[in-house]
């Protein structure tokens, strides 16, 4: 069979001499590009208000990327992380730094400080810029890694000449000879205010192959081991931005303003994390390209973010699954006017059928669809079709220039609507790999460009892309592949279902069963508690028994959970929405252990 092809064309070269802020804030007349209303602002701070325009926005990089060179003499090729929640100066940091020719490692700002050390290790970063929320382990983190030494912490923080950690934090254990509480760290604006009275003193590299160079180090989400580097280039990210905006047909001819992808006055809501590919090069860049405001939201919560898109007027969402669910589940959504919301994207983990039918009955007027991509992608592959009717449970079409394969267990390609892994090669993707660590970037990078997903997916006869589940954990039952993701869809709309992870356990006949690991909704804990008002081992039972026969009454025999219902506090995801299926397996083994020894039922 023939490889699977983009229907789209992109008709405009993909740069290599340009790095991402040249791309976005200095090519103005791209011809992608759709104008911009002259006052629209570029970032705005959700809880302030404050703004930026586009002088603002170079003049801040241009500022802060001096003082950077003043007082760390950064290189190109050096290395600085990023250790913060969303920030209104997150964007501005990466940009300066990349003015420098420095490489940008964003850490989930939710990390232990072994984590965070681990990062900063593996990239051997120079410089670590951290909010205040997350300082006390930035500080612990760098010590460990030998980086606080160089004195060498920025602090996301509010307008003032310095950041002391005494006025924010307990004190934190003493750091090579320095009590923290005594700690005074430069922060952004500080260093911004510095840069103004700087002259220029570095040179910006441009030109031939400055794409090429490595702009990220982004990490894998670790959902299957330790993370792994990811080093992704300026021509991928500008790449991905360009084939979504192609895709989108954001300057095409002949649409209504409510048929377009973009439209001035436009904005986004910005609360996916920044430190995350899909946030940093779809939620950011896509949308500023695209003549958006992106509203700055440090980090989601469903009623502060519907009260953002309204006090914002906010036209576009882009989600992840957890989010949808706490959207389609909550009664408060209901108290407000969302009808200035025209588009919703979803990405970073497959949404069930059930769950986007939901969503589309709530908000009948929102073009909404789903999206494929990955961090060793530079984010999208696919992405549901604007001026087209979304297909439930799709992943949408292959972005212009984007050609993928599905490989059958016996090496074969498969034809459409059968499975396999997927296989894709673009632009995007062009010279990615796993940085220091060959024997992983050949497993999956492979050569001709392809990269192996990993993920289990068959392709419509129609275009439209269906994720099926990760191979690494589809559970093997009687020889028969059970998407764990399939059973988690199911359960997840029963009343009784807050969130729920599904993994596999060994079984001495089958192999292996499923075991579910199910968060309780409002009514399941209500149903728990019973007539006595106060939960307790016999009302769980009851539950546990009504969500097995759940998926018996609507799923085959070989898909029923007989691992059982295990109920939990939460489940274990990466802030995408992705379970981190080690970790439930890990508390699997321990339900195992405990039945075999008698502890539980």
């Amino acid at each position: 069979m023939p490889e699977f092809h983009s229907n789209v064309v992109q008709p405009h070269s993909y740069p290599t001499d340009l790095t991402i802020p040249q791309f976005l804030l200095d090519e103005a007349s791209h011809p992608l590009r759709p104008r911009r209303l002259p006052c629209h602002a570029w970032l705005v701070d959700d809880a302030t208000g404050r703004s930026y325009g586009l002088e603002e926005l170079r003049e801040r990089v241009e500022c802060l990327a001096k003082a950077i060179k003043a007082r760390w003499n950064i290189e190109p090729g050096d290395v600085a992380c990023l250790f913060s929640e969303n920030h209104i100066d997150y964007p501005i940091a990466v940009w300066a730094l990349h003015r420098l020719g420095a490489v940008v490692s964003c850490a989930n700002p939710s990390y232990t400080a072994g984590e965070l050390e681990y990062q900063l290790k593996e990239t051997s970063a120079r410089i670590l810029f951290a909010s205040p929320s997350s300082l006390h382990v930035a500080l612990a983190a760098a010590a460990a890694a030998n980086l606080f030494s160089q004195d060498n912490i920025v602090v996301f923080a509010p307008p003032q000449p310095a950041f002391s950690v005494q006025c924010c934090f307990r004190p934190v254990r003493p750091l090579d000879g320095y009590r923290a509480e005594h700690l005074t760290l430069p922060t952004v604006e500080q260093l911004v205010t510095e840069g103004w009275d700087l002259d220029k003193n570095y040179t910006e590299l441009r030109g031939s192959g400055v794409g090429d160079r490595v702009a990220l180090l982004s990490f894998s989400s670790g959902t299957t081991g330790l993370p792994k580097a990811i080093a992704i280039a300026h021509k991928n990210v500008i790449a991905d931005v360009m084939q979504v905006v192609a895709h989108a047909r954001v300057n095409e001819k002949g649409f209504k303003p409510e048929e377009r992808f973009a439209c001035p006055g436009d904005a986004a809501l910005g609360a996916l994390p920044l430190y995350h590919i899909y946030g940093f090069a779809v939620n950011l860049h896509v949308v500023l390209f695209c003549g958006m405001s992106y509203v700055v939201v440090p980090k989601f919560n469903l009623q502060k973010a519907l009260q953002t898109i309204v006090r914002h007027r906010v036209t576009h969402l882009y989600l992840v699954p957890p989010m949808v669910v706490m959207l389609v589940n909550s009664p408060i959504v209901m108290t407000y006017d969302l009808s200035c919301v025209r588009f919703t994207m979803v990405a970073a983990a497959p949404l069930s059928t059930e769950v986007t039918g939901k969503f589309k009955s709530l908000l009948p007027n929102v073009r909404m669809g789903q999206a494929f991509g990955m961090t060793e992608t530079a984010s999208l592959i696919s992405q549901f079709e604007l001026q087209k009717e979304s297909i439930n449970g799709s992943a949408g079409t292959l972005l212009p220039d984007t050609i993928a394969r599905i490989v059958k267990e016996d090496g074969e390609l498969a034809g459409y609507d059968e499975p396999g892994e997927l296989w894709v090669k673009g632009p995007q993707a062009a010279g990615i790999c796993y940085s220091n660590n060959a024997p992983a970037s050949g497993e999956t990078f492979l050569p001709e460009g392809w990269v192996r997903t990993g993920d289990k997916a068959l392709m419509r006869p129609d275009g439209n892309l269906v994720v099926v589940d990760r191979l690494k954990e589809m559970i093997k039952v009687n020889g028969y592949q059970v998407a764990p993701a399939e059973l988690e869809d199911h359960l997840v709309v029963h009343p009784f279902v807050q969130d729920v992870g599904v993994v596999g356990v060994p079984d001495d006949r089958r192999g292996e069963v499923p075991l579910a690991f199910v968060v309780l909704s409002p009514a399941g804990l209500q149903a728990v508690a019973g007539e006595k008002g106060q939960p307790d081992a016999e009302g769980e039972e009851p539950v546990k028994r009504a969500l097995e026969g759940w998926v018996q009454a609507h799923k085959a025999r070989y898909k029923w959970v007989e691992g059982g219902v295990v109920l939990v506090d939460t489940v274990s995801k990466n802030p995408s929405g992705k379970i981190l299926r080690r970790l439930l397996r890990e508390k699997a083994k321990g339900v195992v252990e405990a039945r075999r020894e008698g502890r539980v039922g």
